[in-house]
Formats: C-alpha cells, sequence, structure tokens
C-alpha cells in the first residue's frame, strides 16, 4: 500500500510540474514572431488547410510534402496544428459558454 501511495505522488508531482512547465510558454507572443507568421506562406497554407480539415470534420494529417524545405515543413506544420485546434476551440466555446452560469 505504501508504494501504491508513493507512485501516486510521483505521478501527481509530475502532473504538476508539467502544467507548471506549460504555463511559463503561454506568455504573451512576440510581436515580430507572429509578423513573420503572418506573411510566411507555408504557415498561412498550413492553418488554412488545418481550419478546412477540422470544419469538413476530418482527422488532423499534415501533409508536409507539400513543402520542399525544412523550415517550410515545420512552418507549415504549426500553421496547421495551430488552425486545426483553433476551430475546434470555436466550435466547443459557444457551448460551453453557458455551463455555470444558473
Amino acid at each position: 500500500m505504501k508504494t501504491f501511495s508513493l507512485f501516486a505522488f510521483v505521478i501527481a508531482i509530475g502532473f504538476g510540474a508539467a502544467s507548471v512547465r506549460r504555463a511559463d510558454h503561454t506568455q504573451t507572443p512576440d510581436p515580430n514572431a507572429t509578423a513573420a507568421r503572418i506573411t510566411d506562406g507555408a504557415f498561412r497554407d498550413g492553418l488554412y488547410l488545418g481550419r478546412l480539415a477540422a470544419e469538413r470534420g476530418g482527422e488532423q494529417h499534415v501533409a508536409i510534402g507539400r513543402w520542399a524545405h525544412v523550415e517550410d515543413r515545420s512552418s507549415f506544420t504549426a500553421g496547421y496544428q495551430q488552425g486545426y485546434s483553433e476551430f475546434l476551440a470555436r466550435r466547443v466555446a459557444p457551448t460551453t459558454a453557458g455551463l455555470g452560469t444558473d
């Protein structure tokens, strides 16, 4: 029983540390980095296709073969993931906004 309690405690500490670490990364974005992404064709392409896939209800499938350079592929992937998750977040937000207000 002691071993199980110790294991549960270690897992809880791990999750706590991960959430604190994740909170550090959610600071305000750098305006220069944001502007660079907006003007990046690969990022915008990924953003569009990610939103389109989420809108159609498809699964996340990042087609990085569309871009030849490694930088473009990583930029496309970042845009795709952002577009996909933003669309899903906006879709869920109106349904959860009214919860808890009685």
